[in-house]
């Protein structure tokens, strides 16, 4: 009988310690993450500084030639920024469209809830487009 209770308690420690280590792990791995990867900067996004300091870097551009890509960039990403205006104009049309026909499904209840989860995505949406 005793033999018994000790294989059992036996059998619990190790599955405790496996799963303390798999929460341990876990959360190390986001912790790591987030402060490893998660400060790098975008590559898929640079701000305008980061193209200039880059190509400053690789491509030994003079203080002229510097100021004339910042140029460049910017008058390249107003252009691009005229061309979507009229598909993110579109766009919050449509998300507003969705957002009402998740309202009209929901309880008096849900709604304060969703509205509060949606100011959240809306804050975040706009951090994002600023950093970029």
């Amino acid at each position: 009988m005793q033999n018994t209770k000790t294989r059992g308690e036996a059998a619990a420690l190790v599955i405790v310690v496996f799963l303390l280590g798999a929460l341990l792990g876990g959360v190390g791995n986001h912790v790591w993450g987030d402060r490893v990867w998660g400060k790098q900067p975008s590559l898929a996004h640079p701000t305008r500084d980061q193209l200039v300091s880059s190509l400053t870097h690789e491509l030994q551009l003079n203080a002229d030639q510097q100021q004339q890509l910042g140029a460049i960039i910017d008058d390249t990403r107003s252009q691009i920024h005229a061309v979507y205006a009229p598909v993110d104009a579109q766009r919050e049309t449509l998300r507003q469209n969705g957002r009402n026909r998740i309202r009209a499904i929901l309880t008096p209840e849900q709604k304060p809830k969703f509205e509060a989860f949606m100011q959240r995505l809306d804050e975040q949406r706009k951090k994002s487009e600023q950093e970029h």
